[in-house]
């Protein structure tokens, strides 16, 4: 029988080991991390129910049936520097209270898989869904194989740490076989829901991104002796940038971060030489999506001639916007109504592996619950617990209509 309240207690628990004072601490390819699945693999072990890593590092478990055609439930354990306690584990760990359930009612007609994808975050290499855009094929080693850490660390370094070949990560892809579905249910991570006053939320789909690098390189020059007038200041322009995304949004109605900002040489007495920022735009629309880069890298190049430096761009990772199998959406529309008396449909706008299972041409969908005062990427990130156990029964009902679903399809 589902036990919403189990979950609740799994994930107080995962957080007690793997957390500190200032949050979650589940980087992915860290001691964390691993802690992490210890923690699932225990679980699943007591269930008897068989796991394995995939070649990109993804972990499988699967509750096989009396058909090979599979359903998929999915989320993810790492997170964020300083991150939440329900952000991806409430994923992973309300699909395995829905394959205790399942399993306890004898061998299901189809199989079902558990996948804790690994790194949807792209905290540590800036280069998010990892392990699930190598399954869904959307994935170059050649481009990963560039990337590091703040420490220089390469990516295929930390992943050679845990036991992951980043030249074989390519081979994911053969996971999709036999996988007919995809559900995720995730916290909402915005204010959409608690401003409803609604637990719960059948998502439509997920916004696009565009996510690149801009690097301005001006002169290296004492901080005492040079006069403002002739600097050729890489922040200068930086900075200016900073503003004017504000604006780019806004004209676009969409959204743009610059999340992180590195100088060089990085010292209190010199005119900064290189300064390179990371931008984040997000869309539902692509040509909006498309409108709002080029606007950006417009106004950068601006502002570097304005200030007698260089800028130069760099690609991070883009994705367009995608929606959700709209049956599917009808079913976790459903079960939310069975359980919550009413249901808002909205899109996503963070990221999530469901946007690469459906890249993959795989039916998916998922299910929003409620975020307290919308905040995630935080040690304060919280939802009601009468809400998680809310979310963990829509799951399950869902589940129940999705493999119904799955078999008429098969026959």
């Amino acid at each position: 029988m589902l036990s919403p309240s189990r979950t609740v207690e799994e994930l107080k628990a995962l957080k007690a080991l793997t957390g500190d004072e200032n949050g979650a601490q589940r980087v992915a390819f860290t001691e964390k991390w691993l802690a992490a699945r210890a923690f699932l693999k225990e679980k699943l072990d007591v269930l008897g129910i068989p796991y394995e890593m995939d070649s990109a590092g993804n972990l499988w478990a699967t509750l096989k049936g009396h058909s090979d055609t599979t359903l998929v439930i999915g989320g993810h354990l790492d997170s964020v520097p300083n991150g939440g306690w329900l952000d991806g584990c409430l994923n992973v760990l309300a699909g395995l209270e829905v394959l205790r359930d399942i399993q306890s009612r004898g061998i299901p007609d189809i199989t079902l898989k558990l996948v804790d994808w690994a790194d949807e975050e792209g905290a540590r290499f800036g280069r998010s869904l990892y392990g699930s855009s190598a399954f869904s094929g959307f994935f170059d080693v050649e481009t990963m194989r560039k990337l590091k850490d703040r420490d220089g660390v390469p990516l295929e370094e930390a992943l050679s740490n845990v036991g992951i070949q980043l030249n074989d990560a390519p081979k994911a892809r053969e996971g999709q076989q036999n996988i007919a579905a995809y559900l995720e249910l995730h916290i909402e991570q915005g204010p959409v829901l608690e401003g409803m006053q609604l637990p719960l939320g059948a998502v439509l789909g997920t916004v696009g991104v565009e996510r690149h690098t801009i690097t301005f390189r001006g002169q290296a020059a004492h901080s005492g002796s040079t006069p403002m007038n002739v600097r050729k200041d890489a922040f200068l322009a930086a900075g200016k940038m900073s503003q004017e995304i504000y604006q780019i949004a806004a004209r676009h109605n969409g959204v743009c971060t610059i999340g992180s900002c590195t100088t060089k040489p990085g010292i209190v007495t010199s005119v900064v030489e290189e300064c390179t920022i990371t931008l984040d735009q997000r869309h539902l629309d692509a040509d909006h999506l498309a409108a709002m880069w080029q606007e950006a890298q417009d106004a950068a190049r601006k502002f570097a001639e304005e200030g007698h430096v260089e800028v130069e761009f760099g690609y991070l990772w883009n994705i367009e916007p995608i929606l959700f199998h709209p049956d599917l959406i009808d079913f976790c529309a459903q079960s939310i109504e069975e359980t919550a008396g009413v249901v808002h449909r909205l899109p996503s706008g963070p990221l999530h592996d469901a946007a690469e299972v459906a890249r993959a041409g795989i039916p998916t969908v998922m299910m929003f619950v409620q975020s307290l005062r919308g905040i995630s990427h935080n040690k304060i990130e919280d939802t009601l617990e009468e809400h998680l156990e809310m979310s963990v029964t829509a799951l399950g009902k869902l589940t129940d209509k999705a493999m119904e679903w799955v078999q008429g399809r098969e026959g």
